[in-house]
């Protein structure tokens, strides 16, 4: 039976609210939730065995939040977390700020205290309700029994429906112990976003008359599954394409055609090309400052059409000559215009072999970019890298490959440190056959240490790269550069070893630090059955390069000095 049909004949009888609440998650059909149990919750959590519901005990609630996220990005379904009233409720705050940030369907579920007491300042009372609202897409707080089939259903269809996002759903403790027969609701259908002809009539005319086109797309291909939609548009037209840092693998990032990333820490080539371009298609991305770097010197000789689910975002920073809101594949689908651009491409391909990355750093200590270079290369297609924030998240973006959007999640929108262990957690019971490797920091794997004990619980088979360099080295990098290295606070010197606090938790572990261990450290990651973390001890002075500086244009770019 499908979940559509299950909503619209629920059972007459009475049930508990907490039986509803179960029954819901089964109807949409969830496999998994995160969370962590507690006092308002724990109704909930009576009704929760003998269930199909496969419930992930993290061992902090925002790692619950995370790991829905990273499990909603894989699966395109909403990711579920859950957590009691009061502090486990604003413990999910960051989760659900970074779902929010980079579009991510999830339904995160929290206690609350009993009907009666809301707004009394009852012990782990917090208006969670409103402390999210700036946060999700949408949000409810359940006064009735009966509308928990609805609501459930209703939240569902918020979170996964357009552009996807998170939706809260607060439970107070004496409606989930009510017992009472569901309301009847009708089923929640999709709506069609019929497509704009004159829109398509233009861009088509637009793409013709162009002699330097380039294709930008972003995190909007993954979320509308429009990856074979697009590969057809840059097989078609053969243009030049670049992508955000959300948007890596909506083509595979070793095509020919591919620039690389664009902006703050993209590719010189990509950058040169968007500044030279006549013609900026951009699909599924919304101009964010880390992508445009200095907005008025972005494209500034290009007419653009602008492709996106969402309405609000077509004109919200660069006026479009073409505007078109709707499923991107078939608008895509729609664009069979030939540019007369081969001089353009020629140009735009030496650029790329001019501008390519070098890996011959000298010295005999571990190279990240070479590291990550090789790793994602051995590890192949069935690879998913799930990063934390940092020099490595970007290095990852930089030097990995990347054959497909969802083998590469990142914390792009919020940028949160501590992303990295629990969306692995997530990615791998999304994708349990897939090869799952977290790259994180010293600063960042701090932040969520801890759910190594959910990994050694679950034997989840999670790949951990450490990047060890005993400083916070994005923030140090910028104090170097444009504080005149003014180093406050980044020194983390006294850190662990790492490896020895992975053993601790039960999880294998080992440590590198130099060049000539490489190649057997990849192979011993990959080929270990179980989790295993690699913590690997580079320079403390290695820089991300190139760089553009704050408020400049993406081609005034900052280059290592040789």
């Amino acid at each position: 039976m499908s979940p559509a049909a299950a909503h619209a004949a629920p059972a007459a009888e009475p049930k508990t609210g907490a039986r509803l609440v179960v029954e819901a998650l089964e109807c949409e059909g969830v496999r998994h939730i995160f969370g962590y149990p507690g006092g308002a919750i724990m109704p909930v959590y009576d009704a929760l065995p003998g269930s199909k519901l496969e419930h992930i005990l993290v061992r902090h609630e925002q790692a619950a939040a995370l790991s829905a996220d990273a499990y909603g990005r894989v699966t395109g379904q909403p990711g579920v977390c859950i957590a009691t009233s009061g502090p486990g409720a604003t413990n999910l705050i960051t989760g659900i700020a970074n779902a929010f940030l980079d579009s991510v369907p999830m339904v995160a579920i929290t206690g609350q205290v009993a009907s009666p007491l809301i707004g009394t300042d009852a012990f782990q009372e917090v208006d969670i309700f409103g402390i999210t609202l700036p946060i999700v897409k949408h949000s409810y707080i359940v006064r009735s029994t009966a509308d928990i089939p609805r609501i459930f259903a209703e939240a569902f269809h918020i979170a996964r429906s357009g552009r996807p996002g998170p939706v809260l759903i607060d439970l107070p403790k004496d409606v989930v112990m009510l017992a009472a027969a569901p309301a009847p609701f009708e089923p929640f259908v999709e709506e069609e976003c019929p497509i704009d002809e004159g829109g398509i009539e233009r861009a088509n005319a637009l793409i013709a008359e162009a002699r330097a086109p380039v294709l930008y797309f972003g995190g909007g291909i993954a979320i509308a599954r429009a990856e074979r939609a697009l590969r057809d548009f840059s097989e078609r037209t053969g243009m030049p394409s670049v992508a955000t840092l959300k948007g890596l693998g909506g083509v595979p990032t070793d095509t020919p055609s591919f620039l690389g990333m664009l902006g703050m820490h993209g590719m010189r080539a990509a950058n040169v090309a968007i500044d030279n371009c006549d013609l900026l298609i951009c699909v599924g991305a919304r101009f964010d400052d880390r992508a445009t770097g200095k907005l008025d010197t972005f494209a500034p000789r290009a007419k653009v059409i602008h492709i996106d689910r969402d309405p609000a975002e077509i004109g919200k920073l660069r006026r479009a000559e073409v505007g078109m809101c709707g499923d991107l594949s078939q608008i895509l689908d729609r664009l069979t215009a030939l540019p007369e651009a081969e001089p353009w491409k020629e140009q735009c391909a030496a650029q790329k072999a001019l501008w390519a990355m070098s890996y011959d750093a000298p010295g005999s200590g571990i190279y990240a970019p070479a590291l990550l270079k090789q790793l994602s290369e051995e590890a192949g297609d069935n690879a998913i890298f799930t990063c934390d924030v940092g020099q490595h998240q970007m290095w990852v973006a930089q030097h990995c490959r990347f054959t497909r959007p969802q083998a590469h999640l990142t914390s792009a929108g919020l940028g949160t440190m501590g992303y990295g262990v629990p969306a692995g957690v997530g990615a791998l019971l999304a994708e349990p056959e897939a090869t799952v490797i977290t790259v994180s920091g010293d600063g960042s794997i701090m932040m969520n240490i801890h759910e190594l004990a959910t990994i050694r619980r679950y034997r989840l088979p999670l790949k951990i790269l450490l990047l060890d360099n005993s400083q916070l080295g994005m923030v140090r990098q910028w104090q170097e550069l444009f504080f005149n290295e003014n180093f406050s606070e980044i020194d983390l010197a006294d850190n662990p070893d790492f490896a020895e606090v992975a053993r601790a938790f039960g999880i294998e572990a080992f440590t590198i630090d130099h060049r000539s261990q490489v190649s057997a450290a990849i192979e011993r990651l990959l080929k270990t059955d179980g989790p295993i973390l690699c913590h690997v001890r580079i320079d403390p002075r290695e820089n991300v390069w190139p760089l553009v500086p704050p408020n400049s244009s993406n081609v005034q770019m900052m280059e290592k000095s040789r």
